[in-house]
């Protein structure tokens, strides 16, 4: 069990190093939602989350995306191998983890209706170091999934374009399923279209009307 000294420690993987190909030209880690670079809303819920420290590995306009992360207390690390697949990115945050860590959020730059209740309710989840917490909404399980540090180094020998998900079967007696409110743990965004179905109010048009 983690607790003797207290919280657990829960740091943030923001994966962030996608070609975004279904987007092109455009990157959709830059696109605005609700008011914001995508990639910089979800950076910030992690952090008003509470995980500590924020990874946000980036790679495909690694600049761009590293500057939409400005004023954020985040780390933002390349992944220079980022082409060769998502679980490039997974062990680029996870080598730039610092020790003690207990456990790791990983989340998706591209899934930004993923809200502060979803975290809290994961993190408040983990209890022990062996734990993978995953979000279940109507029954079905989504992103994104808090790792415990136990996996870290099995999570470090995945290969190809693949999240550490497929490690779930081999732990499933393991497995934490954590019932939350919003099917937002199901919704990525890859290509225009996806924009319009967000349901994420620009708080810059609310200020307009009530000015107005």
């Amino acid at each position: 069990m983690i607790g003797a000294r207290g919280s657990p420690s829960i740091a943030g993987i923001v994966l962030a190093a996608g070609r975004s190909s279904r987007m092109a030209p455009r990157n959709k880690l830059l696109e605005p939602v609700g008011g914001e670079p995508m990639v910089r809303r979800v950076a910030a819920v992690a952090l008003a989350g509470g995980a500590k420290p924020v990874i946000v590995v980036t790679g495909h306009e690694a600049q761009a995306v590293g500057a939409a992360l400005h004023g954020l207390d985040v780390t933002a690390i390349l992944n220079p191998e980022y082409a060769e697949g998502l679980s490039t990115s997974l062990r680029a945050g996870l080598k730039a983890l610092p020790r003690g860590i207990d456990g790791a959020l990983i989340l998706l730059a591209d899934m930004p209706e993923v809200d502060l209740p979803v975290l809290r309710a994961l993190m408040t989840a983990f209890t022990r170091a062996d734990a993978i917490c995953v979000p279940v909404h109507h029954g079905r399980r989504g992103n994104p999934m808090l790792w415990g540090s136990h996996y870290f180094a099995e999570m470090m020998g995945l290969t190809g374009d693949a999240g550490a998900k497929s490690l779930v079967a081999r732990h499933k007696d393991h497995l934490v399923e954590v019932k939350v409110a919003t099917g937002g743990i199901f919704e990525d965004v890859d290509a225009p279209a996806d924009f319009a179905r967000l349901k994420i109010p620009d708080p810059r048009h609310n200020r307009s009307a009530a000015a107005g």
